[in-house]
Order: structure tokens, then C-alpha cells, then sequence
């Protein structure tokens, strides 16, 4: 029988729940509605249209996620926030696939997504300012640890681990490595300078831009882009 009293948390469940199973790509109107036991337009009271309902699996996604990475860290010790922090990572994108690659793609323009999609890095800010790190390195070291994380999962993902060695314990080794270098960063005057910004030619009379060039454009992402 339809169900009724469909609210925005229990569309973003259902299709949550239909793309963890299927996949990002097997997500539809069409197919939310049958996992809800309603028609299509029943939905459109909340969702118009596909990319409305990704935008709000995303979203629901990223506050899961964010809550999870949270409550890890609260109470806990560097070292030991650092491992309940990442496993909490680990096992939201293990449980949540399909919802998990929904929270990685990115939504220029969209202030309110960018707003709840930054509260993930907050509890990895609040842990890594633990090590003293001065500002510019706090940075570094979250975009490193976001690195490893995202890397090791989406592999993980795609069984990317062929090798008979128990993953697990793969993962443990990555931690520990990225807590020694937090413990003891190289110091800054022993980095290797940045290389000098590219300038860009200008345009000349003998060449005009085209759709084809590429943009001159250095952007922090932040999240993966597709």
C-alpha cells in the first residue's frame, strides 16, 4: 500500500538505502518511489527533479558522516582520537557506498551544501590543532589525512587490494605512519621552496581562446569533484 506522511528525512532514507545497495548510477524518481510504495509525483512534493534527490542523499550523508567523526574524537587523546577518527571514516564509507561517493562531489555555488559538507573537516581540525601545528601546516595535515582516508576507502571500494594481506591491518599501518609524522614534522626551513608561480601567456592576435583551452584556474576542491 502507498505510504503516507513522506517527509524530506524519509525520501533521503530511502534513496540513501537504494544507493548504498545499487549505486549511485541506479538512483531515480522512478526507483524511490517503488522502494517508498508510492507514484513518481508523490515525490515531487519534496524532490523536483534527480539531481535534487543526490543533493539531498549528499546531504543527509554529510551530517551522518560529520556526527560520526565527532563523536570519535570527543574525549580521546591525539593518538587515540587520530585512530577512532579514521575508523569512524572508514566504516560510514564501508556501510554507506553509494551514499558515501554522493558526499564527495562537489556543488559550486551552493552555499548551504558547502556550509554542512566544511562540518567534516571540524572535528579533524579540532583533533590536529592538538599537535601544535601552526596554521599553514594544520592545513597540510588535514588535507593529508583527508588524503589517505579518501584513498584508502575508495580503493577499498573498488577492491583495489588484490594482495592476500589482511587490509585491516593495512589500515592500522597507514595510521601509525601519519601519527609520526604529526608527532615530528619536518621543520619548515628544511621543506623545499615552492616553485615559482606559472604566468599565464596572454592572448595574441595569432591565437584566440577557445572553448578547448584550458581554464586558468587554481581552486582548492575540497571535496572530490567528479
Amino acid at each position: 500500500m502507498p505510504r503516507a506522511g513522506l517527509t524530506p528525512q524519509i525520501v533521503a532514507q530511502a534513496a540513501a538505502a537504494l544507493v548504498d545497495r545499487d549505486g549511485p548510477a541506479a538512483l531515480t524518481i522512478t526507483r524511490v518511489a517503488d522502494e517508498l510504495g508510492v507514484r513518481p509525483p508523490s515525490l515531487y512534493n519534496h524532490v523536483d527533479h534527480r539531481d535534487a534527490l543526490e543533493r539531498l542523499v549528499a546531504l543527509d550523508g554529510i551530517d551522518r558522516l560529520a556526527d560520526g567523526c565527532r563523536t570519535a574524537v570527543m574525549g580521546r587523546a591525539l593518538g587515540d582520537g587520530l585512530r577512532e577518527l579514521a575508523h569512524a571514516y572508514r566504516a560510514f564509507a564501508t556501510s554507506h557506498p553509494g551514499t558515501y561517493q554522493l558526499t564527495q562531489r562537489s556543488r559550486p555555488g551552493d552555499t548551504d551544501y558547502e556550509v554542512r559538507a566544511a562540518r567534516v573537516l571540524e572535528p579533524i581540525l579540532a583533533l590536529l590543532s592538538g599537535y601544535g601545528l601552526p596554521e599553514p601546516d594544520l592545513i597540510h595535515a588535514a588535507r593529508t589525512l583527508r588524503s589517505a582516508l579518501h584513498g584508502f576507502v575508495t580503493l577499498e571500494q573498488h577492491v583495489g587490494f588484490g594482495l592476500d594481506i589482511d587490509v585491516s591491518t593495512s589500515f592500522d599501518w597507514m595510521l601509525d605512519a601519519l601519527e609520526r609524522s604529526l608527532e615530528s614534522p619536518p621543520p619548515a626551513d628544511a621543506r623545499p621552496a615552492p616553485p615559482p608561480a606559472a604566468v599565464s601567456p596572454l592572448p595574441t592576435k595569432a591565437h584566440r581562446w577557445t572553448r578547448a583551452d584550458p581554464p586558468d584556474v587554481d581552486r582548492e576542491p575540497g571535496r572530490h569533484r567528479r
